[in-house]
C-alpha cells in the first residue's frame, strides 16, 4: 500500500492506494514550505492526518505540493512527513507535475493550476518540458483566488466598486482597513486569506462589473504565462483547480480571445493521479 497527497496553499487531498484502487480517503490543511516549516508541517499532520489513519505504515509516500519546486523546499516537505513515517520511502514533487499527469495522461499539453494560487507548465507526454516562473501571492498569481480576492478587496477599500456591490460585499464581510492589513502583513497565509473572498465574486459574478473582474483576471493569466510558450495555440490546454471548475464557462471565453484550445477542467487532478500510481504498482 502506498500513500499519495495533492497539495495546494488552502487544503492537502491524500489516498491510500493499492493496485487495486482507493483504499482509503483523508483530507488535512494545504501545506506549503514558503509559509510552513518542517516542524510546522509535522505538527499539523500528526494533528490531522495519524488522527484520521491511526496506525497506517506505508510503504511508499508521494507527495505533490504547491511550492514544491525547489529542492530545499521538497527537502523540508519530506522531512517533516519522515517524521510522522519514519520507515516509509518518500518523494516530493510539484503540484505542476500532478496536474500535468492528471491532465495530459502520456499527451502533450499545457497544464495549468487555477485555485489558492496559480501556476502552469509545457508537459511532452512524459515530463515537464518548460515551466515559467511561478512568482507567487504578491507578485504574481495571476487568474487564482488569491489573486481575484486581493482585487475586489483593493477595489472595495479604494471605493471603486459599484454602489450595490459595494453595499453587498459591506453587508457581507463589514471589513475595514485594519483588519485587512493584518491579515495580509501580520498574519500567516494571506493568499489563503485572499482566496475566500472569490466565492463573492462566484456569487455576483452575473453582475457586469464583477464579471469584467474575473474576466480580466483570467486575461491576465493568459498574458503572463500561456500565450509565452512556443507554438501554444497547438497544443491542447488543461485546467485543474477551484477556481478553473466554478468559472469554467468564463475561463473558456477568455480562451477563445486567444485562440487557445481548452480540453480538461477538473476541480481536482486526484483522481487521474489515483490511477496513474496505480498503474505503476501494477507494472
Amino acid at each position: 500500500m502506498i500513500i499519495i497527497a495533492d497539495s495546494g496553499s488552502t487544503k492537502t487531498a491524500w489516498r491510500q492506494i493499492s493496485n487495486e484502487g482507493v483504499i482509503a480517503e483523508a483530507n488535512t490543511m494545504g501545506i506549503n514550505p514558503y509559509y510552513q516549516n518542517t516542524q510546522e508541517i509535522a505538527q499539523m499532520l500528526e494533528q490531522s492526518l495519524l488522527v484520521q489513519w491511526p496506525g497506517v505504515e506505508p510503504k511508499e509516500i508521494y507527495f505533490y505540493g504547491a511550492g514544491c519546486s525547489a529542492p530545499d523546499k521538497q527537502a523540508m516537505v519530506e522531512a517533516a512527513i519522515k517524521e510522522v513515517y519514519p520507515n516509509s520511502k518518500i518523494e516530493v514533487h510539484h503540484d505542476l507535475e500532478a496536474a500535468a499527469r492528471a491532465l495530459c495522461g502520456d499527451e502533450p499539453g499545457i497544464a495549468c493550476i487555477l485555485g489558492t494560487g496559480s501556476n502552469s507548465c509545457l508537459y511532452d507526454g512524459q515530463e515537464i518540458v518548460e515551466a515559467l516562473p511561478n512568482l507567487g501571492f504578491i507578485l504574481g498569481d495571476e487568474g487564482s483566488g488569491g489573486y481575484m480576492g486581493k482585487r475586489i478587496v483593493q477595489a472595495f477599500l479604494n471605493n471603486e466598486l459599484p454602489a450595490d456591490i459595494h453595499e453587498a460585499f459591506q453587508k457581507r464581510y463589514n471589513l475595514t482597513r485594519d483588519e485587512v492589513v493584518d491579515h495580509v502583513y501580520r498574519k500567516p497565509y494571506p493568499n489563503r486569506y485572499m482566496a475566500t473572498f472569490a466565492k463573492f465574486l462566484f456569487d455576483h459574478r452575473q453582475h457586469p462589473f464583477v464579471y469584467q473582474m474575473i474576466y480580466q483576471s483570467f486575461s491576465d493569466f493568459f498574458e503572463k504565462t500561456i500565450i509565452k510558450y512556443p507554438d501554444y495555440q497547438q497544443y491542447n490546454v488543461h485546467f485543474v483547480g477551484s477556481i478553473a471548475f466554478y468559472f469554467g464557462d468564463i475561463l473558456r471565453k477568455v480562451a477563445q480571445q486567444y485562440n487557445v484550445r481548452v480540453h480538461h477542467i477538473l476541480e481536482s487532478p486526484m483522481a487521474g493521479l489515483s490511477l496513474y500510481h496505480q498503474q505503476k504498482i501494477v507494472l
